[in-house]
């Protein structure tokens, strides 16, 4: 989970909790204005609007990264306020100005159904409210939307999460970059506001990550990263509960859809961290599901971005350049969705398709379903010899598994610390990575959508990670990544998560699916289809011990021989829906 929205706005600096008012470019702006919760809290917001007299549709959007850097480093607010609407910027529950504990996310339903209904009722607001932000701005809207505030008419949630099981952890696995999150954007306030040691500015918190950081990460059991103790005790309580705790049930939204009636723009991108692909389509069919005959209302754009607002402007994802179709103005974006349901303008958003980026061929596509008609072309694992390993569109005959060892201590590593498309041809070196290549393509090939991986496995231990990587693989050998880590992995003990943990016994063939990777690619001719399996990849998710006891309160790790069956009783394969095209066939 990398938060490159929060390079701007973790340099924050406490200013004086008070009231202050004043005029410049036609803006009226009040400073820490008090915004009372039910339960008694104070929250504190800046509000922006036009200066003249009147009543006005308000924006909200409330952050844990600081209000008063917000709105120097985005230029939405004022945007906003140029084109008639009032703005209110808030600090969440316990950050900076705004007064009560910090607990991230529990907060966000009440505060934030508190904070749209606030807003509803000045008098500088016309009662019609809409929310925006990215990231943990996104996460917010969705949390207070289904506690159905009336006067929400409509939100962009950008970049966001579905669920806790993708959220905090991904199919089972602890998202280890909580630790870096809290390190360098959480706890310089809380060192700041109790007089801790350690570095109070996301300045100092980022230099002294590139010592400290490694030793955090690697720490074994989970609950022992002493140094988060004092400034964030809630890292604590969230390792207590298991993925499939009821506990989690306050910040799941699949089954919360019908709660809102408000119009929602769901927005995110290819590169985005692990939940913001599967968390935008998950809220799209989900709140199409409960909404039949009013498609309108809710839609869904796709990028080829990583993780933040300034991405969007950007035409390259880590190594991997897109053109300049890719970049998009995402100011224009969302006060264009505002402005329709808000406003009642009639600028065409409504009528408008799900868009989404097809990398490689990189343009943009639209369709009037997410996802777009495809066929599930399979694409079997093979081996003709142990060191032959290939994918095929046909069962093959010859070795009937793979196998490698895979040893907690020693994990695979994933050397790039940004998000993005990176080459990662380098790990088909490895001896525990099963790297499966395809023929050439004879011709270009779009596989857009859902992408269902089915893999029959073994091992002689009690659990253990499948990682399952998809590739694609230049005539030159570059191998870039089509995701984010952590859609494309799950553990064996959580293949079915609605049963909870169940450990595996020893030498028994298992079916796992890895069911949520999602892109948009063009494969083109020449190109390779890669598959690459491992049990694990750090630092960015926790190691399974293999042990079948839990990485939050163990240590104790044991070496562990996985084997991948691909033969016909034991067909392992990766199902691909690939759009038909003048260009692309199965």
């Amino acid at each position: 989970m990398i938060f490159a929205i929060l390079l701007l706005l973790a340099r924050t600096s406490l200013a004086p909790n008070e009231n202050s008012q004043s005029v410049t470019q036609n803006i009226v702006q009040e400073l820490n204005v008090p915004v009372p919760m039910q339960d008694g809290a104070v929250l504190r917001a800046d509000v922006m609007r036009p200066a003249e007299v009147g009543k006005f549709p308000t924006l909200v959007y409330r952050t844990p990264y600081g209000k008063d850097a917000a709105r120097a480093g985005y230029t939405t607010f004022q945007r906003a306020v140029n084109r008639g609407y009032a703005v209110v910027i808030e600090d969440v529950r316990g950050r900076y100005h705004s007064d009560g504990q910090f607990r991230p996310y529990e907060h966000e339903g009440k505060d934030g159904y508190d904070t749209i209904e606030w807003a509803a009722a000045q008098p500088w607001s016309n009662g019609a409210v809409g929310t925006f932000g990215l990231s943990y701005p996104g996460a917010v809207q969705w949390l207070a939307a289904v506690e159905n505030p009336p006067h929400l008419k409509a939100m962009v949630p950008a970049m966001t999460f579905s669920t806790p099981q993708n959220f905090f952890y991904a199919w089972g696995i602890w998202d280890l970059s909580w630790i870096e999150w809290i390190w360098d954007n959480i706890a310089p306030d809380v060192r700041l506001k109790k007089n801790l040691p350690g570095p109070r500015t996301y300045d100092e918190a980022t230099a002294t990550w590139k010592s400290e950081g490694p030793k955090m990460l690697n720490i074994l059991p989970l609950n022992a990263v002493e140094p988060l103790r004092a400034v964030a005790p809630y890292y604590f309580d969230w390792l207590k509960h298991p993925p499939e705790d009821s506990w989690w049930n306050w910040c799941e939204l699949r089954d919360k859809y019908a709660r809102t009636q408000a119009a929602v723009l769901n927005f995110s991108a290819w590169y985005d961290d692990n939940y913001g692909p599967e968390g935008a389509t998950t809220n799209y069919l989900g709140l199409l599901k409960v909404r039949p005959g009013n498609k309108s209302s809710t839609h869904l754009v796709l990028g080829p971005w990583v993780h933040g607002v300034e991405s969007t402007a950007q035409t390259r994802s880590g190594e991997r350049e897109f053109g300049p179709a890719a970049a998009v103005n995402y100011d224009e974006v969302i006060l264009r969705w505002l402005d329709h349901y808000l406003k009642g303008m009639d600028n065409g958003v409504d009528r408008e398709p799900v868009r989404y980026f097809v990398m490689g061929l990189d343009q943009w596509r639209e369709a009037e379903a997410w996802p777009p008609p495809s066929q599930q072309v399979p694409w079997f694992l093979s081996a003709k010899q142990s060191t032959a390993r290939a994918l095929s569109r046909s069962v093959a005959h010859g070795q009937p598994y793979s196998q490698f060892h895979a040893d907690p201590k020693r994990p695979v590593v994933n050397e790039y610390p940004s998000s993005g498309a990176h080459d990662y041809r380098k790990l088909a070196d490895r001896n525990d990575v099963l790297t499966f290549d395809s023929e050439a393509l004879e011709h270009d090939t779009e596989v857009t959508g859902s992408i269902e991986e089915r893999m029959f496995v073994s091992c002689d231990c009690r659990d253990f990670d499948l990682w399952a990587r998809l590739l694609d693989v230049a005539p030159d050998g570059t191998a870039f990544n089509l995701m984010s880590p952590g859609l494309d992995m799950l553990r064996a003990s959580y293949r079915d998560p609605k049963r909870g943990r169940q450990l595996l016994e020893p030498g028994q063939i298992y079916e796992l699916r890895l069911d949520h990777l999602i892109t948009s690619n063009l494969f083109r001719k020449g190109h390779r289809i890669r598959v690459q399996i491992s049990a694990s990849f750090m630092p960015n998710f926790s190691r399974n011990l293999q042990t079948g006891k839990s990485e939050v309160d163990s240590g104790e790790a044991t070496k562990a021989i996985i084997r991948v069956y691909h033969n016909r009783k034991y067909p392992s394969q990766a199902l691909l829906p690939v759009v038909q095209t003048q260009q692309s066939g199965p």
